[in-house]
């Protein structure tokens, strides 16, 4: 198994240490799942900045990834900040107004935008290539010289809490609120990225705090650049070292808290006030993302083979018996460990044991029967394919290097966990089945309509 790309060149230290950076060059290779060249310059300040040439005449997408999420809120009472602040960077800074960043943004033909995960925050933009260096400099601005008043604070704080309010009147999202809260007991993945309701709700008494997560967090080391589609690398390079150079260093290293085995088998039951049908969520804890280690590239190609629209038990349950509308199961890539999670949506509540029993029954076969080496090739082609036909835009490649890169901040890491996927045998499979899937790892929530709890 090859894990190296062919290095053309490592070189640049320029004199003046200001001005310091390092770039290297990852060659195309399409023998690896992302056959891209990559060109990497890391400054002397810790920023990382990746370009890939693109075919995309006149576009360029812009992307900078910030590896803070909800996960890094280790201080209790203060989780949702990681969320709170893709809002406040578009609240403008002393050489561009909210107004003046929103008239350039618009002038350059683009759309700024941001969100959030467990795991990162990103900014991101597509516009012309002309408008680089414009992109560079309002970029780079709102990163170094954030300003927001104390109303400016608490006017978005009261916007996060509608937001809220909004997200969490849809029963799935109060079901992943729910079991996170109930799965976890010391990790920070027991809040989900919005945070915990109380804490948003103190969110305007916490002015000082939001200072101190910005100079923590948002800082040239803690953070990545990905400029995707029709640049010039030296001009890349010139933008970088003018526009980012001045950036200052910090200290974005917290610990974050290490959830403990879960030895029991936790169930929880939701009344929901509105009409619904019932539904069922299974979360199982997981192991957190790697390039290294097989389990969670196994668990990928396990959720195809059980849960996907060709699988049997979706022909079984949506298909043929028509008890549920659909039934999912699979596990986000996540920097720590985090959970496999199964849902579906019961026609009838009288079904609800007998679709949970159908999935324990799915699970059971994955622990013992070996799936056939046909299915697992088609699997993993149908992985590898899926992935090449995202890779369609500009825009499209930069959020999924972005993803990986937060994950571990190497650009390798894509080409080493496809390369992973290719090694998953049917014995990791029920290896793994039997690993995670286990009655004392599992969390049961149940939602049901609320006088049908009665």
């Amino acid at each position: 198994m090859e894990f190296e790309m062919l290095r053309l060149f490592i070189l640049l230290l320029a004199a003046p240490l200001f001005f310091a950076f390092v770039t290297t060059t990852y060659a195309a290779d399409n023998s690896k799942i992302f056959p891209f060249p990559v060109n990497k310059i890391v400054l002397d300040n810790g920023l990382t900045i990746i370009s890939i040439p693109y075919e995309s005449p006149g576009i360029v997408a812009y992307y900078t990834v910030v590896r803070t999420g909800s996960r890094n809120e280790v201080e209790e009472g203060k989780s949702g900040f990681a969320h709170f602040f893709e809002h406040m960077m578009f609240r403008g800074t002393e050489k561009y107004s909210t107004q003046a960043y929103n008239d350039i943004v618009k002038k350059i033909g683009s759309d700024a935008n941001a969100f959030t995960t467990d795991d990162w925050t990103c900014y991101h933009l597509v516009a012309s290539s002309g408008a680089l260096e414009t992109m560079f400099d309002i970029e780079s601005d709102r990163f170094k010289n954030l300003q927001y008043t104390v109303d400016d604070f608490k006017t978005e704080a009261g916007a996060i809490l509608g937001e809220y309010n909004k997200n969490y009147s849809n029963p799935i999202m109060t079901m992943f609120e729910k079991l996170q809260d109930a799965a976890y007991t010391r990790h920070t993945y027991k809040h989900t990225t919005m945070g915990f309701l109380k804490d948003i709700q103190d969110m305007p008494n916490q002015y000082e705090y939001s200072l101190q997560f910005f100079d923590r967090y948002y800082r040239p080391g803690n953070c990545i650049v990905v400029i995707v589609g029709d640049f010039e690398q030296k001009k890349v390079e010139s933008l970088a070292k003018k526009y980012y150079s001045d950036w200052k260093r910090g200290n974005s290293n917290v610990e974050i808290p290490q959830e403990p085995p879960q030895t029991e088998e936790k169930i929880i039951s939701l009344p929901w006030k509105s009409r619904t049908l019932p539904m069922l969520m299974l979360g199982y804890h997981g192991p957190a993302f790697s390039d290294k280690e097989i389990d969670m590239p196994t668990l990928d190609v396990l959720s195809q083979l059980y849960f996907s629209e060709s699988s049997p038990l979706f022909q079984k349950l949506v298909v043929e018996e028509q008890l549920v509308e659909f039934v999912d199961g699979s596990a986000q890539d996540q920097r720590d460990p985090g959970m496999f999670t199964i849902l579906t949506r019961i026609k009838d509540k009288t079904n609800i044991d007998k679709v949970r029993d159908e999935i324990y029954k799915t699970l059971e076969e994955a622990k013992s029967t070996p799936v056939s080496l046909e299915r697992l090739q088609n699997v993993k082609l149908h992985l590898k394919y899926s992935f090449a036909m995202r890779m369609n835009t500009a825009d499209a490649i930069a959020l999924t290097l972005g993803n990986y890169l937060q994950l571990t901040g190497d650009v390798e890491s894509v080409n080493r966990v496809y390369q992973l996927y290719e090694n998953v045998s049917a014995e990791d499979i029920m290896r793994i089945a039997k690993k995670y899937f286990t009655k004392e790892n599992r969390t049961v929530l149940t939602l049901t309509q609320e006088e049908e709890q009665k």
